[in-house]
């Protein structure tokens, strides 16, 4: 009979399967290898493509992050009259 109080212990790697020991989690791990390499790529992909927040003050055109809070750091052009950073200006 399972106990229901009984904590389950977490792959630390994926995150997505729990065990109820360790000796368990050693006998499954053969099944569970592929799979969870997989699921830690995916993500450290997420990670890493994961856009910035937008701020109230929009984003960049041209490097789509968003603007900084000091507007000194921002130069609108003349052309558009759209407001970029100062990197995408100097570039």
């Amino acid at each position: 009979k399972a106990n229901d109080d009984m904590k389950l212990k977490i792959c630390t790697a994926c995150r997505l399967v729990r065990y109820c020991s360790i000796k368990c989690q050693k006998e499954h791990r053969p099944h569970h290898e592929r799979a969870c390499k997989q699921r830690v790529a995916e993500l450290r992909d997420e990670i890493l493509f994961r856009q910035p927040e937008s701020r109230h003050l929009g984003d960049c055109p041209l490097c789509c992050l968003p603007h900084p809070v000091d507007r000194s750091k921002a130069t609108v052009t003349g052309c558009c009259s759209k407001m970029i950073c100062r990197g995408c200006f100097h570039a």
